[in-house]
């Protein structure tokens, strides 16, 4: 009784860990969004982006009006966006995305956890060529009909539409993104998620499993650390 106990234990801590980096990630969102188009979602899309995807997080509306207040004072305005390239492990390509009010303070950290793991940070350009920027919208398959609206997404801009257990996948274009957004908006569809990835457009194959389990790895260190917002690699 006592080793099931720890184990519920263990797996409700690590999903509140992914609960509390879900609402930490968005909530940089929300001041991103905030520094580049202000306050108000109407008038600034970018923003109406982050609240829906706090929406599908089911990020508190409390905590979503206290991060717009709270991106509106002075500590906030620091914040920005920085991309750094580089390489894994075994050749695999990364694009990191993170969201810092220091760049040597972020830059520092990334170099380190790369290179105890076995990688690289390259110059900007190094591996961004392997990357597509798209939009990926992430739809619960009981809010879209996909049957009666698959042509419509299509006219909207959708490239790609794919599903798993539970969702709708739709890849579009980096310039049909906000042309998705405002479709699925007339049809008051709220995404769980909708934002711009680096999507490969080649992936590195091969490996054994001991290797990928390596790149995995550091990834996860990666996305632990508090300025990284998202990894995107090219293992397959």
């Amino acid at each position: 009784m006592g080793r099931i106990f720890q184990t519920r234990k263990a797996t409700i801590f690590a999903r509140n860990d992914r609960v509390a980096k879900a609402f930490t990630r968005i909530g940089k969102e929300i001041a991103i969004a905030v520094k580049a188009g202000g306050g108000i979602p109407e008038n600034n899309s970018r923003l109406k982006t982050a609240i829906n995807n706090a929406k599908g997080v089911n990020m508190p509306k409390e905590k979503v009006e206290a991060a717009i207040k709270r991106a509106t004072t002075k500590d906030d305005k620091g914040l920005q966006e920085q991309v750094y390239e580089g390489y894994a492990p075994h050749g695999v390509a990364m694009m990191i995305e993170c969201a810092t009010d220091n760049t040597t303070r972020t830059i520092s950290n990334l170099r380190v956890i790369v290179s105890k793991g076995g990688g690289t940070i390259g110059s900007q350009g190094s591996v961004g060529f392997i990357f597509d920027r798209k939009g990926v919208f992430r739809i619960e398959k009981t809010k879209l009909n996909l049957d009666e609206m698959e042509l419509d997404l299509i006219d909207s801009g959708a490239e790609e539409i794919d599903t798993d257990e539970d969702d709708i996948v739709i890849h579009t274009a980096f310039t049909d993104f906000g042309k998705m957004q405002k479709f699925l908006e007339g049809k008051s569809i709220v995404a769980k998620s909708s934002e711009l990835q680096q999507i490969p457009n080649n992936y590195k194959e091969g490996l054994t499993e001991d290797q990928e389990n390596q790149v995995l790895q550091l990834i996860a260190k990666l996305e632990d650390d508090d300025d990284v917002q998202q990894v995107f690699h090219n293992l397959k």
